[in-house]
């Protein structure tokens, strides 16, 4: 029986099969005679391409130009803290050649490449969320293809460029980062999808779950709607000073931006009067009902409202507000949770839901209805001085964090006051249908092998393993 003919290629998707190619032969070359100051020097040149003042400048205001989300200030911080802590995280870190040897086990481990990975970046962080990408990609030996949003497109574009111009000072090859041209389609991303040794997926539950169905080993990360509660222990001005930070963070572009806040009465408006102080302005009744109307009206989020300057969203939803110019968030009440009520979701604005609750465990079943509708497995957020509190919703809640005392934006994806990794992606865990609950980080980039060898027998008798069982439960 003849063999079926092969289908024929569409030029988009001639397009991505020539850039796996030439990112196959550049990895091999990458590859070939490493040693781990070879991939580091890799890692370091697009660290210095992102963080070089002068074009960590121009890139965030290209981005907020070309995508109209967020504002140049806080990309400028974003790009270097971002980069910063990753570089510090990896640095001195082992990804090529023998990771362990375990003389008890006989089993050497050796960390491998993956190959090319794919890379679907978002618009809200149209240059560090590739530039971080493509770091860690490269620590472990990899090429990669970025593939950016319509809107990113430019922004990516301009790092690529910093890029190359760091690598031939080093004498990288050019085609271990590389990105998929414009104009940007469907049928490219789906090509360069099904066409890579890896995928790492950032921003639209569409692609996410493209990836996951692709039949490429995927890293797809879950939808943020952050929840934070302020319990009577709290210290009420500190929690109100850090959210509003958190909340305010390049106009909310974050997926770790606080969508609401659930408040014990006990503390109710002492909170409140502080929020008010931080910069929130508590909009109640017809004016609540205005915004509202106005970020949802259009059956989704009014994309005029989304990530913009809080004078805009005032102007936008034609707001009256107290003491505007000092205003830097609005606060609107949650009438319910779930999908008739939009406000219970990601707002990816400087809007977030107000609940009140009687006490913590009234506070926490309210956090768990929310997460239930959306954003299960991203994060929670407590500001108490009770530390079994936390640990109660770690055990309880379906999250894969408790981010503890602070501004929840900055510490979720790593925070130079805390331990976790730098990321701009963050696995959310079956609770958010992802195959990482971690954030995303090098060790996602790289294969181990190991070498296995006899050791003595280690096999226990039946009683050593039943024993107790059997004494309870009779054989």
């Amino acid at each position: 029986m003849d063999a079926p003919a092969p289908t024929e290629l569409s030029p988009e998707e001639q397009i991505i099969d020539d850039l796996v190619e030439r990112a196959r032969i550049a990895q091999a070359a990458f590859e070939d005679g490493a040693d781990q100051a070879r991939y580091d020097q890799a890692a370091l040149a697009i660290g210095w391409a992102i963080m070089q003042p002068e074009r960590n400048a121009e890139m965030a205001s290209l981005a907020v130009e070309t995508t109209g989300l967020g504002n140049t200030k806080d990309k400028i911080t974003k790009n270097h803290r971002k980069t910063l802590g990753l570089l510090r995280d990896i640095q001195g870190v082992v990804t090529i050649g023998v990771l362990s040897e375990n003389k008890e086990t006989g089993i050497t481990e050796i960390a491998r490449p993956k190959g090319v990975v794919g890379a679907v970046v978002p618009s809200t962080n149209p240059v560090a969320t590739p530039a971080n990408n493509a770091i860690n990609a490269v620590k472990c030996g990899n090429a990669i293809i970025l593939a950016p949003s319509p809107k990113g497109i430019p922004a990516c574009e301009v790092l690529l460029g910093y890029i190359y111009a760091e690598f031939d000072r080093i004498g990288v090859p050019r085609d271990l980062v590389q990105m998929v041209p414009a104009p940007a389609s469907k049928v490219k991303t789906q090509r360069l999808m099904e066409t890579v040794d890896l995928l790492v997926v950032t921003g639209s539950q569409d692609n996410v779950r493209r990836a996951y169905s692709s039949g490429t080993p995927a890293l797809g990360v879950g939808a943020g709607n952050v929840t934070v509660i302020v319990d009577e222990t709290a210290d009420v001005a500190q929690a109100a000073q850090k959210i509003a930070a958190s909340k305010t963070f390049d106009n909310s572009t974050s997926c770790s931006s606080e969508n609401s806040i659930i408040i014990v009465d006990a503390i109710f408006d002492e909170f409140m009067a502080a929020l008010h102080q931080a910069g929130g302005r508590y909009l109640s009744g017809d004016q609540g009902d205005k915004l509202k109307a106005s970020l949802f009206g259009g059956g989704g989020l009014n994309k005029h409202l989304l990530a913009q300057d809080i004078d805009k969203v005032i102007e936008v939803a034609d707001l009256d507000v107290s003491d505007a110019d000092a205003a830097r968030f609005i606060v609107i009440d949650g009438a319910g949770i779930g999908p008739d009520h939009p406000e219970s979701g990601e707002k990816l604005s400087l809007v977030t839901t107000l609940y009140r609750a009687k006490d913590f465990d009234d506070a926490k079943a309210v956090a768990e209805r929310i997460l239930g509708h959306q954003g299960a497995g991203h994060s929670i957020g407590l500001h108490s001085a009770d530390d079994e509190r936390a640990r109660s919703l770690g055990h309880d809640l379906p999250t894969c964090r408790v981010i503890v005392n602070q501004a929840h934006c900055f510490a979720t994806g790593g925070s130079f006051d805390n331990g976790m990794p730098f990321s701009l992606s963050m696995g959310c865990g079956s609770w958010g249908g992802n195959s990482i609950d971690d954030n995303l980080n090098y060790t996602h980039f790289m294969n181990t092998t190991k070498i296995v060898r006899t050791i003595p027998v280690n096999e226990p008798s039946l009683d050593a393993i039943f024993g107790d069982y059997w004494r309870m439960a009779g054989k």
